[in-house]
């Protein structure tokens, strides 16, 4: 099943079904193998995650157990290198997992950012030490990891970070505040963007991070945020005072905190298309059903040409985004995914998924605008993408950048 996007080119098949599919259809990124994991995955959401969700959108978080499970599943730390502790699979098997939590529609797990945002840079420029203590408990689901880089005035401008860190014999003393920090809650470690030097010649070149851990003096979790969307996912303020970091907290070299957020900025931002992207094949398929099955005028939704036509929009611009995605998975693969073409498919992805809510609850009617009907919670879930990973605005400069200054 998994060689087949989820709102497919037919409809959402078995690979054992007789009815045929067209070659556009094929998801040639994806192996008999993927396929097999894709089943487990799947199994996992629809018995572990779904029957609780409701639950954890009251309580603003998942449950710790969750994350064991999913590690004892093998779903955290799918792409991280197995002698650093991970599952050392490949990319594609890490993109089944966002694929099947979209296909879920359950955005409470907070796995993805905890494997593919914060794990990476702990096993990419982290000491042998820093890996041996971190990376074995990540993938267990022992130890949850979040990121910490906006500020109540500093979001998409990383350079605008005003919390710092200063030396303090071979020590460092943080001090500042986070905001909108996913996992932030539940985090047993937290990946801190700081300035580590005011006098450096621009802002980029004066900042370090560092792996605070849950329970250090002065470290202060506030607040879980209440949102507008992504209710069972926890989201929390952070406050760092006067908090003392050993040497060894310093994650990879003193002030190229801002070369490692570039380097890995253009997976977050594929994480967020991919994402965007399957989030909107669910909602086409549970568009799809719903008109064939509700009657206006002596006859189904379905068979109304305007329903119809709009449903052909839908389809056609999910399957060109599925096939420019897939592209930049290949890409990603053979680490030849660019900044630019990264932000190209954050930006178009995530604006496709919020035109495709607009237009799936539009023809849900009035129920669409009921929450016990999926498609109202994907709406609210769906606005939040164009703003987080840098806003679309930003990726729309970042992509000019480079159309300007191509030579």
């Amino acid at each position: 099943m998994a060689r087949y996007s989820h709102s497919g080119v037919e409809e959402r098949l078995e690979t054992s079904s007789a009815k045929k599919l067209t070659d556009i259809g094929i998801r040639r990124i994806f192996s008999s193998e993927h396929d097999i994991f894709r089943e487990s995955v799947r199994r996992f959401f629809q018995e572990e995650v779904v029957p609780h969700h409701t639950e954890w959108e009251k309580a603003g978080q998942v449950s710790r157990e969750l994350w064991e499970k999913a590690g004892t599943q093998g779903l955290l730390g799918i792409n991280v290198p197995e002698d650093h502790g991970g599952i050392g699979g490949d990319l594609y098997s890490a993109a089944i997992v966002w694929e099947e939590q979209s296909y879920s529609n359950c955005t409470g797990p907070g796995f993805s950012l905890h494997s593919d945002i914060v794990m990476p840079y702990i096993s990419n420029y982290g000491s042998k030490e820093q890996i041996q203590h971190f990376i074995p408990q990540m993938t267990a689901g022992k130890c949850i990891g979040a990121i910490a880089m906006t500020e109540p005035g500093a979001g998409s401008d990383l350079q605008g970070v005003r919390t710092n860190a200063k030396k303090d014999g071979s020590d460092w003393i943080l001090n500042g505040s986070k905001v909108f920090i996913t996992n932030g809650w539940m985090c047993d470690v937290v990946i801190v963007v700081a300035v580590t030097n005011r006098e450096a010649r621009s802002p980029a070149h004066g900042i370090s991070l560092f792996l605070v851990e849950n329970g250090m003096k002065g470290f202060i979790k506030g607040r879980k945020l209440q949102k507008m969307g992504l209710k069972a996912q926890d989201t929390a303020e952070l406050f760092f005072e006067d908090v003392r970091l050993p040497a060894s907290a310093l994650l990879g070299e003193e002030n190229k905190g801002f070369y490692y957020l570039m380097k890995e900025l253009p997976q977050e931002r594929l994480l967020i298309a991919e994402l965007a992207t399957a989030a909107s094949e669910f909602m086409f398929e549970e568009t799809r059903n719903y008109v064939k099955q509700r009657k206006a005028f002596g006859k189904t939704v379905a068979h109304i040409q305007t329903v119809q036509h709009k449903l052909a929009e839908l389809k056609t611009r999910i399957c060109v985004t599925r096939a420019f995605i897939d592209s930049c998975l290949e890409l990603h693969s053979k680490k030849r995914l660019d900044s630019a073409t990264a932000s190209m498919a954050k930006y178009w992805a995530s604006e496709l998924q919020n035109s495709t809510a607009y237009d799936c609850v539009q023809l849900h009617g009035g129920w669409g605008y009921m929450w016990e009907y999926p498609i109202a919670k994907a709406y609210v879930d769906a606005r939040v993408q164009p703003i987080y990973g840098g806003t679309n605005e930003i990726m729309k400069e970042l992509i000019a950048r480079e159309i300007v200054l191509d030579k």
